[in-house]
C-alpha cells in the first residue's frame, strides 16, 4: 500500500534520524506510526519474535510491513511455539529472507515446514538447534529434500555453529540443498581432523561424525563461490589448515579462527600465502602464534580490513613491523596481548603516507599501553577513529583522557573500564592535569573536556573508583548517548545520577552497580528523563527501597531488564509488586543490524 504524499514527507525526514528516535517519533500518532514503518523497511532491521502467545497478533501486524529479518526465540515443541511457527509461516515467510533460529528446540516436522514456508531466504542461522540434528534423519525423505532445494535455491549464508550433532550426513543433505552458498560457519563443531573414518572411500556420508575430509570434498565443490568461513573453536590443525588454503580456486574473503589453539606460525604462513584476497582474519585466541604469524599476515595480506590478534599472549611490537603495508586495514584488535605496548603502531601512524585509516582499534587489558602511545595515536588517528577500547590498561592517566578529549571528537564508543589513575580532572580538562612534558603550552591551554565527544553513543567508566560528582554531574552529558556503565564508583551521589538522566536522555542501557551512596531520593527526580531506558543494573546498590522501583515503573515503561540483586533494602514482595506495575512488554524486539536496538508496541 503507497503511503499518502504527506506521509512520504514524514517518511523522508524521518530516514535522517538515528534508529531509537525514529521509534519515538512513531509514537506521536497513527501517520507518524506508519511511515516510521516505512522508513525502517529500508532499514536491515532484524526483528526477534519469542514463542508465545501474545506474538500471534503482533506477526499479523508485521505482515502488514513485509518484514525481511526475522528471528524467532525459545522455540520447542509446545503448542504455543507450533501456533507461532505456523503464524511465521503463513503471514511472514514469502516475504523473509533472514531466519534466525539459535538455540531453539523445534522439531524437524515444525522446521521443515517453516523452511518451505520461506521461498527467498538468503539467510538461515540453525546455530545451537541441536533437537533437529539429534535423530540424524532431517531432510532424509527425497520429496523433502526435492522441496528444500527450491526453497534454499538464493541461500547465501548458513550458519550451523555449536550443533553437537552434527554430522557428515546431515551436513551434505543441507548443504546439498543451498548450491550458492557464499558464507558458512562451522564454529565451535566437532569436527575431526586427524581420524579418517573413510579410508580411501569417496562416499562421504558418515552419519556419526563430521569429518574435515568431507568439508574439504565440499570446498573444492563451492571454491568458485564460498567467500566466507568460520571454524572458530575447531581442533584445525597445521596440516588441516594446509590442505584448506590450498583447494584449487578458493578465493576467501573472511576467515574467522578463533581459539583454534593447535595452529601454527607456519600455518598462518602458508594461509597468507594461498589466500591474499582476505579482508576479514581473526585470529583471536590460538595461543600458539607469535610475532611470525602477525608479520606474514602484514606482507601477505595487502587488502585486509579487520585483523583480530587479541589474546596471543606470545604476540609482542615486534609483530607490527610490517602493518604499514596494511594500508586498508579499518579495524585492529589487540586485547589481551599483555606484551604489547603499541609503540611500532604509534611509528607507523605517525607518518601520514604509511598509516591505516582505522576505525576501531582495542587495547583492552594491555597493561603496558602508556600515555605517551595514547597520545601519539589519538593525533594520528583523530580523521578516522571512531571506537577505542582501553578498558583495563592501568597504566593510563588523565594525559590520555585529554588526548582523546582533544584529537578524537568524532568518537562514538569509548571504554576506560578499569582505568584506575582516571581523576575528576581528567574529564574536566582543568589544566591542572596538564602538567606532564608530553603537552606543550598550546595544548595545556586547551583544557579538553569529555564533553568535546559530542557523538558519543557508548561511554563505560566502570570502577575508574576516583572519579567523582565534580566530573559526572557536570561532563556526562551527550544526547546521543545510549549506553553508560558508571559501576564501581563508591563517592558518585544522587547529584550524578540526576545530572546523567538530564543530560543523556536517550539512554537505553545505563550501569551503576555497587554505587553505595545512591538513593532513592535520587531515582525520584531521575527516572522522568528515563523513558527510554531499556536495561539498568543496580545491583549492590545497598540504600535503595521500594520508592526508587515504584519510580522506575512509574515513569521508565520501556524497561526489559533490572538487576538490584544485593540491594537490602529491596524484598522479593517489592519485585513481584514492581513486576505486576510493568506493562506487558511488546512481544516483538527489533534491532538494527547496525547495532541499534529498539523496540516497538505493536
Amino acid at each position: 500500500m503507497r503511503l499518502p504524499f504527506s506521509s512520504q514527507v514524514i517518511t523522508y525526514i524521518l530516514s535522517f534520524l538515528p534508529i531509537a528516535d525514529r521509534k519515538e517519533a512513531s509514537l506521536v500518532n497513527h501517520t507518524w506510526y506508519f511511515a516510521a514503518q516505512d522508513s525502517l523497511r529500508q532499514e536491515n532491521i532484524l526483528y526477534n519474535i519469542p514463542a508465545t502467545s501474545a506474538s500471534l497478533a503482533a506477526i499479523e501486524s508485521l505482515a502488514r510491513r513485509r518484514v525481511r529479518c526475522v528471528s524467532l526465540t525459545s522455540l520447542d515443541s509446545s503448542t504455543v511455539s507450533r501456533d507461532v511457527i505456523q503464524a511465521v509461516s503463513c503471514h511472514l515467510g514469502p516475504h523473509l529472507q533472514s531466519l534466525c533460529l539459535r538455540g531453539s528446540s523445534l522439531t524437524e516436522t515444525a522446521f521443515v515446514h517453516l523452511l518451505l514456508a520461506c521461498p527467498r531466504l538468503s539467510s538461515l542461522d540453525l546455530s545451537g538447534c541441536n533437537s533437529l540434528f539429534m535423530s540424524g534423519t532431517l531432510l532424509s525423505k527425497p520429496e523433502t529434500i526435492s522441496q528444500a532445494r527450491r526453497a534454499l535455491t538464493n541461500l547465501q549464508e548458513l550458519n550451523l555453529a555449536g550443533l553437537r550433532y552434527l554430522s557428515d550426513l546431515s551436513f551434505n543433505r543441507l548443504t546439498g540443498c543451498a548450491p550458492h552458498l557464499a558464507r558458512l560457519s562451522l564454529a565451535r563443531c566437532h569436527l575431526t581432523f586427524e581420524f579418517d573414518p573413510y579410508r580411501g572411500s569417496s562416499n562421504y556420508n558418515s552419519s556419526a561424525l563430521l569429518s574435515f575430509r568431507n568439508l574439504l570434498r565440499f570446498l573444492k565443490e563451492r571454491a568458485s563461490s564460498l567467500r566466507a568461513l568460520d571454524l572458530s573453536g575447531t581442533s584445525i590443525t597445521s596440516p588441516a589448515m594446509r590442505s584448506l588454503v590450498q583447494v584449487e580456486g578458493l578465493r576467501l574473503r573472511e576467515l574467522v579462527l578463533q581459539n583454534c589453539s593447535d595452529l601454527s606460525n607456519e600455518a598462518i604462513g602458508l594461509l597468507c600465502t594461498h589466500q591474499p584476497h582476505l579482508t576479514v582474519l581473526d585470529l583471536t585466541g590460538c595461543s600458539e602464534l607469535s610475532d611470525r604469524a602477525a608479520l606474514a599476515v602484514s606482507a601477505g595480506l595487502r587488502a585486509l580490513q579487520s585483523l583480530g590478534l587479541g589474546k596471543l599472549q606470545r604476540l609482542t611490537d615486534g609483530g607490527f613491523l610490517g602493518i604499514a603495508e596494511l594500508r586498508s586495514l579499518q579495524r585492529l584488535d589487540l586485547s589481551e596481548c599483555s606484551l604489547v605496548s603499541g609503540s611500532e603502531l604509534v611509528k607507523v601512524c605517525s607518518t601520514p603516507e604509511l598509516r591505516p585509516s582505522l576505525a576501531s582499534l582495542s587495547f583492552a587489558f594491555c597493561s603496558l599501553l602508556r600515555d605517551s602511545s595514547v597520545l601519539s595515536l589519538a593525533r594520528s588517528l583523530s580523521p578516522s577513529l571512531r571506537v577505542l577500547d582501553l578498558s583495563s590498561c592501568v597504566s593510563i592517566t588523565n594525559v590520555s583522557i585529554q588526548a582523546i578529549s582533544s584529537h578524537l571528537p568524532r568518537l562514538t564508543v569509548l571504554r576506560l573500564a578499569w582505568c584506575k589513575e582516571l581523576t575528576d580532572w581528567g574529564l574536566l580538562g582543568d589544566p591542572k592535569v596538564l602538567s606532564d612534558s608530553a603537552w606543550n603550552e598550546s595544548q595545556k591551554q586547551h583544557r579538553a573536556s569529555l564533553q568535546a565527544l559530542e557523538q558519543l553513543q557508548e561511554l563505560d567508566l566502570m570502577a575508574c573508583s576516583k572519579l567523582t560528582d565534580s566530573s559526572i554531574a557536570k561532563v556526562i552529558r551527550f544526547p546521543a548517548l545510549r549506553r553508560l556503565a558508571l559501576s564501581l564508583l563508591p563517592e558518585i551521589t544522587d547529584a550524578s545520577l540526576v545530572a546523567v538522566a538530564r543530560g543523556c536522555q536517550s539512554l537505553e542501557q545505563l550501569s551503576m552497580s555497587h554505587c553505595g551512596k545512591l538513593t532513592d531520593k535520587g531515582f525520584l527526580e531521575a527516572a522522568s528523563s528515563l523513558r527510554r531506558l531499556q536495561h539498568l543494573v543496580l545491583s549492590g546498590c545497598s540504600q535503595l527501597t521500594r520508592q526508587t522501583l515504584m519510580a522506575i515503573s512509574r515513569e521508565c515503561r520501556q524497561l526489559k531488564s533490572l538487576d538490584v540483586s544485593m540491594c537490602h533494602g529491596i524484598s522479593m514482595a517489592d519485585i513481584e509488586l514492581f513486576q505486576a506495575q510493568l506493562p506487558l512488554q511488546t512481544c516483538v524486539q527489533s534491532r538494527f543490524v547496525g547495532g541499534a536496538d529498539l523496540s516497538f508496541t505493536l
